[in-house]
């Protein structure tokens, strides 16, 4: 392997495809991968795809935001990790209101060997929706996680036993009003059935049956192939991921944090479970919102926990190939 061109030496614009590319590990609400790169000369330009908005279930894009800020981080991790530091314009332009970001001002750092391991982390991080095992989580593991968070300008707070039990009675009623929204329904049939297109859930990560959680677990509306098992989520902690301000800034630094606390979960061997309808009906997020004494907006609420080392977790769910979602055609002619 010594043959080899170390990763520095290679052309900014390469780092900044595969940074790209990279990115696309990123988890996204109902695996929508709603992004879109483009690969400039000195620079990564991250937009929002509308038409992979989910206009029921987040018609103000707040889910979607939070989708391609959890890509932005992956992109920044990547580029660390071939050693690359770059400066982060969010929302550069009021004018282009779906370019999200832009990574510029790019210099050498050498490469970064905790952003090297996270990298690794998105090769095999995934969401299992089963019970977690009866194991808990370590009390410095969610030290760490909360500490990913807030490094990334968000905050997660560890919901007490009380708290957790009145966030199972709003998910419970966020699942009633979803259940019947017939667009609701048919968006989440149309996410579930969507064979070959790189994007979506199919059968084999959504649970044959519905999990026995505290707190409900999103009902998807017809089984899929994954058994649950006997177990139960007693030992999961539950975290409400928020912030102060609740527009698209806001919403894709909350997508960084999550991409920031998630590969730290994963890096530790904890599992993360995203559980977004209680935040999608606007009165169980104002429930939320008293659950933070009003002093927050709440993006998502997390199930974190150690998975069930006995029974091999669910396969990844489908990604959309790079050339799909890398636009590399500024830069095509200048590659050696």
């Amino acid at each position: 392997m010594s043959h080899q061109t170390p990763a520095t030496d290679r052309p900014l614009t390469t780092a900044l495809a595969e940074a790209a590319a990279t990115a696309g590990h990123a988890p996204s609400v109902h695996n929508t991968q709603p992004w879109r790169w483009r690969v400039l000369p000195d620079a990564l330009e991250l937009r929002v795809v509308r038409e992979r908005q989910l206009s029921a279930t987040d018609p103000e894009g707040r889910l979607t935001a939070v989708s391609c800020g959890a890509a932005l981080h992956h992109a920044r991790v990547a580029l660390a990790a071939e050693g690359w530091t770059a400066v982060v314009e969010r929302l550069p332009d009021p004018q282009q209101p779906d370019l999200l970001a832009r990574l510029t001002g790019l210099t050498r750092s050498g490469g970064d060997p905790e952003a090297m391991r996270l990298v690794q982390c998105m090769q095999v991080r995934h969401t299992d929706r089963r019970p977690v095992s009866d194991e808990p989580v370590p009390a410095g593991v969610l030290d760490d996680i909360v500490r990913a968070a807030d490094a990334e300008g968000s905050r997660l707070q560890i919901l007490d036993a009380d708290q957790v039990m009145e966030l199972a009675a709003t998910a419970s009623h966020a699942g009633t009003v979803e259940a019947e929204d017939p667009q609701t329904r048919e968006e989440l049939q149309y996410w579930t059935h969507r064979a070959g297109t790189g994007t979506g859930l199919p059968p084999e990560v959504l649970p044959h049956d519905q999990p026995q959680t505290t707190v409900p677990a999103r009902d998807f509306g017809s089984p899929g192939d994954l058994p649950v098992g006997p177990g139960h989520d007693k030992a999961a902690v539950y975290g409400l991921l928020y912030g102060d301000e609740d527009e698209p800034a806001s919403w894709l630094r909350a997508g960084e944090a999550l991409s920031a606390l998630w590969l730290t979960a994963t890096r530790h061997g904890a599992s993360v479970v995203p559980l977004s309808g209680v935040v999608e009906v606007a009165g169980t997020r104002q429930t939320l919102r008293r659950l933070l004494s009003g002093l927050g907006y709440p993006y998502l609420v997390l199930r974190i926990g150690i998975a069930d080392p006995a029974h091999a977790g669910p396969p990844h769910t489908p990604r959309l190939p790079a050339a799909q979602v890398v636009d590399t055609s500024a830069v095509r002619d200048q590659r050696p």
